[in-house]
């Protein structure tokens, strides 16, 4: 059990980092209400921090990546176990099946983390971003990544 435990914290940072890189190139061309998770994060480590001041806030980039890779080890710590019923070892392809979960599992993280909190957090509508449909993409392009490279990693480490 503990093995699962190191593998979804390892995987997890290995995931979350590697969806922050990708998400890297947006906020250069958005800024920081184009990445919604940053953007999120901003607003909750702004308020954690005592710094946050109505529509003048200071970016706080540590505190922003900080949350984000604690939120993606979080969720990774629980996703072996998740694996584990869907990709079971007997499967002739578990590979395949683990990749798929994953990318399952961070769709529906995405459904059910970021969808519901965006707007009461932030005062921004994903759906009318002042930047249109642009962040919604990357986010939800972030989450397939994020799934994709925890369910490989995930089963790498367990084999």
């Amino acid at each position: 059990m503990i093995n699962f435990v190191i593998a979804g914290i390892i995987a997890g940072l290995i995931s979350t980092s590697i969806m922050t890189i990708y998400e890297i190139p947006f906020w250069k061309l958005w800024g920081i209400k184009g990445i919604l998770e940053w953007h999120e994060n901003q607003i909750i480590g702004s308020k954690i921090l005592k710094k946050f001041k109505r529509n003048n806030y200071n970016v706080n980039y540590a505190v922003i990546l900080l949350l984000h890779i604690i939120n993606g080890v979080l969720a990774a710590i629980v996703f072996p176990f998740v694996n584990l019923i869907f990709s079971y070892p007997s499967f002739s392809n578990r590979y395949l099946l683990s990749m798929i979960c994953g990318i399952i599992y961070g769709i529906l993280l995405w459904m059910l983390t970021l969808l519901p909190i965006h707007k009461p957090i932030t005062g921004l509508s994903i759906r009318n971003h002042p930047l249109g449909y642009g962040p919604l993409i990357v986010s939800f392009s972030g989450h397939i990544l994020y799934g994709t490279l925890l369910g490989t990693i995930t089963n790498i480490l367990l084999l």
